[in-house]
């Protein structure tokens, strides 16, 4: 018997880099795991990996940018197996620029996906959540929403609004069962942070900028997707039952607090 035994989750986001190894994770730990994403092809190579370890997945391609979407894949969770225990909210973009760079519609995208999807799933876990008397949400913030950083400041903003979103729904339903925390990472190894692109806003080359950042992290290393699945697994889990409304910083000692 794993650590989510018999548990159903819904994650997002779940084809490729954090998501995909959550997803492996959890099920490693025994949980059913209903998948979603955009790229239908990615997700069933989540799925395959998911099912080596004796559970069941589901894929489901969503756009949970789009309410009507990010609705209908929360049903489609619901009827899969008659409930959800976990919500892992990790689905989200980046989009690295200078400030004066930015466009209007870059806000509108990142915002839609980072933030407005993230409210809305929470939403609706929550009410199934309520009915049941217990639940676990999980949301994949990042280092970016406790702390300042150059060149991408529309992403900053939306884990800002995640961290806060977390904490005050977790106030707001501690005595109800439902835990609410997040992981705030700082940059992981293949995760979704594309160094190419980072390195083109600071007219840099990616060599450069994988030396600068890896030269501001004491342990000498990035953080690897595996170190992220574990703690989403723990808050996921009974042994986060006393925890609630937490941003759990896992930066390999970049960002300490």
């Amino acid at each position: 018997m794993g650590r989510l035994a018999d548990r159903t989750a819904l994650i997002t986001g779940a084809s490729r880099g954090i998501g995909r190894a959550i997803a492996e994770r959890y099920a490693v730990e025994g949980a059913n795991v209903f998948l979603t994403a955009t790229n239908h092809e990615k997700l069933e190579e989540t799925r395959k990996l998911v099912v080596g370890h004796g559970v069941h997945a589901h894929c489901h391609v969503a756009d949970v940018s789009e309410p009507s979407s990010a609705e209908a894949m929360v049903n489609a969770a619901l009827a899969w197996r008659g409930g959800l225990d976990i919500l892992v909210n990790n689905a989200g973009i980046h989009i690295p620029k200078p400030l004066l760079d930015y466009a209007l519609d870059d806000l509108d995208r990142i915002m839609r996906v980072n933030v407005h999807a993230v409210f809305q799933l929470t939403q609706l876990a929550i009410r199934h959540m309520l009915t049941r008397g217990v639940g676990k949400i999980v949301n994949i913030a990042s280092t970016a929403g406790k702390w300042e950083s150059p060149n991408q400041a529309i992403y900053n903003m939306s884990k800002h609004a995640v961290v806060g979103l977390t904490r005050c729904a977790a106030l707001e339903f501690a005595d109800k069962g439902i835990n609410i925390n997040a992981v705030c990472p700082g940059i992981v190894e293949g995760g979704m942070f594309d160094l190419e692109k980072l390195a083109a806003s600071y007219g840099a080359t990616k060599e450069q900028v994988q030396k600068a950042v890896v030269s501001r992290v004491p342990m000498g290393r990035l953080v690897t997707l595996e170190e992220v699945a574990h703690l989403a697994v723990y808050l996921g889990s009974a042994e986060s039952d006393g925890m609630t409304g937490q941003t759990i910083t896992i930066s390999g000692g970049m960002r300490m607090g």
